[in-house]
């Protein structure tokens, strides 16, 4: 075996994030979901265990939350680990299979900003019926993010392909744990 060659990755939630995920949570209703994502994306900045994002799966059933993510690019050294890419991961993890797009239920994505171009890849492919953003990508582009080549025509794609998009709920709370990343000396990595 090629000693320079990694053939195993490990991707983990903060520990913070596993105690919260410890017991089952239900969240009925799109602001109470947000409110749940963006105090995960506060928690995140607060413990400095990444940046200032984050999302979660829910059942659109009965609310349950599947799985969340936060951004964990720096802390596991991955371009790819944005909130809704873990989250998404989790979420097909804990399912058993590849797409939430399953025969005996609905999942949808609530995540703290609108997607990343690659965000909006994974959330094409992953199966979700639903997504719910929180700030908007200007919020993130605003204190230096580059958040890529997404455009209006990208969100028309989605829903034409039946996920449905509802943008900026809680827009200004979800904005606020942005400014307050980079107020707190949070690293802005692909800008």
């Amino acid at each position: 075996m090629n000693p320079d060659v990694v053939t195993t990755l490990t991707i983990s939630l903060p520990d913070w994030l596993n105690e919260r995920l410890a017991a089952p949570i239900w969240i009925q209703g799109d602001e109470a979901r947000m409110r749940f994502v963006i105090d995960l994306a506060h928690e995140n900045v607060a413990r400095r265990t990444g940046g200032p994002f984050a999302a979660a799966v829910f059942r659109s059933d009965d609310g349950r939350c599947v799985s969340a993510g936060v951004n964990s690019v720096m802390r596991l050294n991955s371009a790819v680990l944005h909130a809704e890419v873990v989250a998404l991961m989790f979420a097909q993890a804990r399912v058993g299979s590849y797409t939430l797009r399953v025969a005996d239920a609905s999942y949808e994505l609530v995540t703290s900003c609108e997607p990343c171009a690659m965000c909006l890849g994974a959330i094409l492919w992953s199966g979700v019926r639903r997504l719910v953003c929180g700030a908007a990508r200007s919020d993130a582009e605003r204190i230096g993010f580059d958040e890529g080549p997404v455009f209006p025509e990208s969100y028309a794609y989605l829903e034409r392909r039946g996920i449905t998009v509802v943008h900026h709920v809680l827009r200004a709370e979800a904005a606020e744990v942005l400014d307050w990343y980079l107020r707190s000396g949070g690293v802005v990595y692909n800008g």
